[in-house]
């Protein structure tokens, strides 16, 4: 019973490991699609030649790389290790 509740909690990390990975995925492609559709806007549109899709890219790809921080850098693992400490000392027999 005991092995079955921690395969339980390690498959819901897993999942929702796996699932933030998959939007980081996500969200890099869409930021690809779109900045190759702002990118030829611009240089179709824009006679004097000045080039402001760069600005677009920096901004969203500063979201982007937050995002990819925040899946890879395994920032949840730091969360987890809170919360079972926490579990513990509420768990602890009070004195």
């Amino acid at each position: 019973m005991i092995e079955d509740n921690e395969d339980q909690r390690l498959r819901r990390i897993a999942e929702r490991r796996a699932d933030a990975k998959l939007g980081f995925r996500t969200h890099l492609l869409v930021y690809v699609i779109v900045n190759a559709g702002l990118v030829a806007i611009n240089l179709m549109t824009n006679p004097d030649g000045y080039l402001w899709f760069p600005w677009a890219m920096l901004g969203w790809g500063l979201g982007l790389v937050a995002h990819g921080v925040s899946v890879y850098a395994y920032v949840g693992d730091h969360r987890e290790r809170m919360i079972e400490e926490e579990l513990a000392r509420l768990r602890r027999p009070k004195a």
